[in-house]
């Protein structure tokens, strides 16, 4: 699918001239400014010659191409639609088509948009972006029929993972957050207890020693005696 309008700018050929060329002055002067990309200014051209000559044929599609550059999806919808009655008689029927078809997708008005492609491609078969396009819009019909909404569907999806990676960041911070809690806790056991060791009194701290050696000793002559038991054991076993 392809948005690219066509933006040829009509210079009122002679195969084109329908009626008075009161607007051709101000049509050239939207012409050059477009080129220049100066889609503003040209806008302000195509619009004089549209009052002068309200259908103007050339000041309306073009002004409807400078305001589909500037995304005012439906200021060039009303553009195009000022001269449906006469656009579509002229040499250059198929860009009208086209240019209208590629409104109506950007509008997401799909039904329009299959009917201005297909009447583009019966005038030019061989244009394939207009095929593309025309393909497009027909999907994307058929997916608004039955309650889908191609674009719109894909537009959730994103939202609903953007909203997944947030809730994982989320989750991920409340981790971290956690974590420095506990690290800070265990920091600050570790220093109530270089504290409460800095206050114990150097004769305390003797009588502590004193107690782990005796504890110690206990626990030697408890494992003597068991291991002199078990060998006796063993002997009169043997002697038996």
């Amino acid at each position: 699918m392809k948005y690219l309008i066509h933006t040829l700018l009509l210079l009122l050929s002679l195969s084109f001239t329908l009626g008075a060329q009161t607007d051709r002055r101000e049509v050239r002067a939207g012409n050059r400014k477009f080129k220049k990309e100066a889609f503003k200014e040209a806008e302000i051209d195509y619009r004089k010659a549209v009052v002068k000559d309200s259908l103007s044929v050339a000041g309306n599609y073009n002004l409807g191409s400078a305001l589909y550059r500037q995304q005012d999806w439906e200021g060039a919808g009303k553009a195009l639609e000022q001269v449906k009655n006469i656009a579509p008689a002229t040499e250059n029927a198929a860009r009208w088509h086209y240019n209208s078809g590629d409104v109506a997708l950007q509008k997401k008005d799909y039904a329009a948009a299959v009917k201005a492609f297909r009447e583009a491609l019966l005038l030019t078969p061989d244009d394939l972006d207009a095929k593309e396009n025309y393909i497009y819009a027909k999907l994307m019909l058929q997916n608004q029929q039955n309650g889908g909404g191609g674009q719109d569907q894909q537009n959730q999806d994103q939202n609903q993972d953007q909203n997944q990676d947030q809730q994982q960041d989320q989750q991920d911070q409340n981790q971290d957050q956690q974590q420095q809690d506990q690290n800070q806790d265990k920091n600050q056991d570790q220093q109530d207890q270089q504290q409460q060791e800095q206050k114990i009194s150097p004769q305390q701290a003797q009588q502590m020693l004193q107690a782990i050696q005796a504890k110690e000793k206990e626990t030697q002559d408890k494992v003597k005696k068991e291991k002199a038991e078990a060998l006796k054991s063993r002997q009169k076993e043997k002697n038996w």
